[in-house]
């Protein structure tokens, strides 16, 4: 039986985080994840896990500027990116957190990927005494055009040159099958490396009960390699996130 994290940052977004965690609660969700919390005082969200007894699995990095997807990947910019690192792990460690999705950002090249790893390597340090796992995401070329990593081959390289044990793949499958595809037999060979999975339908990005991806045969297969943690439901609702919600009970 499959459990399921609500991603905040697509469903609810009508309320405050507090509310949409008490909404995912009252829906049945086993745990929430969010995008960017920083403008919610962390005493809030705080009270608001305690009170449902959910976790919230996982937050991102600050964006930047405007118009910016990231900074950890950005030549130049490792005063900013590394402040947004030191922000997330103050952050979760105030509301329990134990992953930190860092943010790549857009760019590309050798010097870009040096300091990625080099920022990852900061990340996972800083995160290691604190028991915070560090997430990195290929994001797909259409809705992120320009993003640093889009495939799971090039984050797995990264993963095994910053060589941390903290560091894990964040497998999207709604931009893994975008780019890739064959996911159950990606997700088979780079289990070992995954800390979280999330799902939306594809190519819509809509709830996971419709589109080109079986999800039913996915749980089944996630089952089956033994993956037991919340899977995130990160999909942009067709109507309202109540609505929509019709996929969890099946």
């Amino acid at each position: 039986m499959p459990k399921f994290s609500a991603n905040l940052g697509f469903l609810w977004t009508e309320l405050t985080l507090p509310d949409a965690i008490r909404a995912a609660h009252k829906a049945g969700f086993d745990a929430v994840e969010c995008h960017w919390p920083y403008d919610t005082d962390p005493a809030a969200i705080d009270a608001a896990l305690e009170q449902t007894g959910l976790t919230m699995l996982g937050l991102n990095t600050s964006r930047g500027h405007a118009g910016e997807n990231g900074l950890s990947a950005l030549p130049l910019r490792e005063t900013d990116a590394r402040a947004a690192i030191d922000e997330a792990i103050t952050y979760a460690l105030r509301i329990g957190t134990p992953n930190i999705h860092v943010m790549a950002g857009f760019a590309k090249g050798p010097q870009a990927e040096a300091t990625f790893k080099a920022n990852l390597q900061y990340a996972c340090m800083q995160a290691a005494p604190h028991g915070i796992t560090i997430l990195i995401e290929p994001l797909n070329h259409r809705d992120a055009p320009g993003y640093f990593l889009s495939t799971s081959s090039h984050a797995k390289t990264i993963i095994e040159a910053v060589g941390q044990p903290n560091l894990k793949l964040m497998f999207d499958c709604y931009h893994l099958q975008i780019m890739e595809g064959d996911i159950t037999r990606r997700l088979t060979d780079l289990m070992p490396i995954i800390g979280h999975i999330q799902i939306a339908s594809v190519p819509d990005r809509a709830e996971p009960d419709h589109g080109e991806l079986d999800h039913q045969y996915l749980f089944a297969h996630l089952d089956a390699l033994g993956y037991d943690r919340p899977i995130g439901a990160e999909y942009k609702p067709r109507a309202t996130t109540d609505a929509g919600l019709t996929w969890l009970p099946r």
